[in-house]
């Protein structure tokens, strides 16, 4: 009885602290469904989210921390390593039993490892865990940003090679080195590596601006969420949810205990794993034309059933 008791009791703390957060998704959603607010302003906000909030808090988080507390290379490890296994599995498997071209298997082999840390793993571990949260959320947004990023672009790029088109490296580099978290990351480590405290006013608007991300953010991608695309290649789009939303955090979380991650970082790392597909995914998608309705309905079907699986993994863990 008094184990029911104490099992009862972790549920209720995990849907109390989980539910709230996709309950702004909804209210997004149903804001847009509803024409209460025009769907054409959830770009705007996640533009507000991505080039101002997250790197405000991304910043103030990293230039207030020790270098040696940024280099956790355990949890880039178990994270990292998780994200590029389930990659190149899906890759090869995209390319071998569907023929696929490089960059069609290197864009579905994205819906299923490129994770949306920002937009959700970011709130969840702050609210989860503050600032040891949302240190582990910027590595991971670092690494997708830094590795998978370019990796994904590379490969899309090499897609466009086999019709003539020559590879834009320059693009490229343009691309990682003009990425807004990655920026706030650089200057974060050259601040903490100076050892010096933020002026009083800087670090109030840093944080004033760092608090908008959730609310900003979560309501966004409600707004901008659509079950439209789930109507075709329901087989596919059931695979890829469930490789992401199930099988990459469990290949994380082996790692985790492979590398012997403490409990907090093992959460934020399987946490950081069991969120969404990343919005830059789609943005890829349709910038280069390949698998963008199969990216944007593993989107939508990720981002609807990670309520629950997210709270299947707290519950565990």
């Amino acid at each position: 009885m008094r184990w029911l008791s104490a099992q009862r009791e972790v549920t209720m703390h995990l849907a109390g602290t989980i539910l709230p957060i996709f309950a702004i998704i909804l209210a997004g959603w149903l804001a847009g469904a509803s024409g209460y607010i025009p769907r054409a302003l959830a770009a705007p906000l996640m533009r507000f989210a991505y080039y101002v909030a997250m790197p405000s808090l991304v910043f103030l988080t990293i230039a207030d921390e020790s270098l040696h507390a940024l280099l956790d290379w355990r949890f880039l490890a178990a994270f990292g390593g998780g994200s590029m296994i389930c990659f190149a599995a899906v890759m090869i498997f995209m390319r071998i039993a569907r023929g696929a071209g490089i960059g069609a298997s290197g864009m579905l082999a994205a819906a299923v490892s490129m994770t949306n840390t920002g937009f959700v793993a970011f709130p969840i571990l702050k609210t989860l865990y503050g600032k040891p949260g949302v240190l582990a959320a910027a590595i991971a947004t670092v690494f997708i940003g830094a590795v998978m990023f370019p990796i994904l672009v590379l490969l899309l790029e090499i897609g466009r090679y086999d019709t003539s088109r020559n590879i834009r490296s320059a693009a490229l580099v343009r691309q990682i080195a003009t990425n807004p978290v990655i920026l706030a990351t650089i200057f974060g480590l050259l601040w903490s590596m100076l050892g010096s405290t933020l002026p009083g006013p800087v670090a109030s608007s840093l944080a004033m601006l760092g608090e908008a991300l959730t609310p900003c953010a979560l309501f966004a991608i409600g707004l901008d969420l659509t079950i439209a695309e789930l109507r075709e290649r329901l087989g596919l789009y059931a695979l890829l949810t469930a490789l992401k939303l199930a099988v990459m955090p469990l290949v994380v979380y082996a790692l985790c205990l492979a590398a012997d991650l403490g409990r907090t970082a093992t959460v934020a790392a399987v946490v950081c794993s069991a969120v969404p597909t990343a919005k830059s995914a789609y943005v890829l998608a349709v910038e280069y034309d390949v698998q963008k309705n199969v990216v944007g309905a593993v989107i939508s079907m990720t981002t609807l059933f990670s309520v629950l699986t997210l709270l299947g993994w707290l519950y565990v863990l």
